[in-house]
């Protein structure tokens, strides 16, 4: 019995309190929050919107998500954004 692994595509959740709702500053890094690390995008997603929902009451409070597969191997993202057209 053979186990196909999928490829780990890592995913970073942080969050915290913007200083405005024009730009991505956070008003306090110290007080960024790291949510998570995620092995995909939907694990990553599922987290981020379980945090976006219960900040909805502040609007400077944003999580995001960054794709850390990207940062880790760039030519890897090249080649498939080649494949597909992009």
């Amino acid at each position: 019995m053979s186990e196909t692994v999928q490829p780990q595509l890592l995913h970073l959740v942080i969050g915290g309190e913007l200083l405005d709702l024009d730009h991505v500053t956070f008003k306090n890094l110290d007080d960024v929050e790291i949510v998570g690390l995620y092995p995909n995008y939907a694990t990553a997603y599922t987290a981020w919107k379980a945090k976006a929902q219960q900040s909805v009451d502040n609007a400077h409070m944003r999580y995001f998500i960054v794709h850390l597969h990207r940062l880790l191997d760039p030519a890897q993202d090249a080649a498939k954004d080649v494949k597909s057209g992009h």
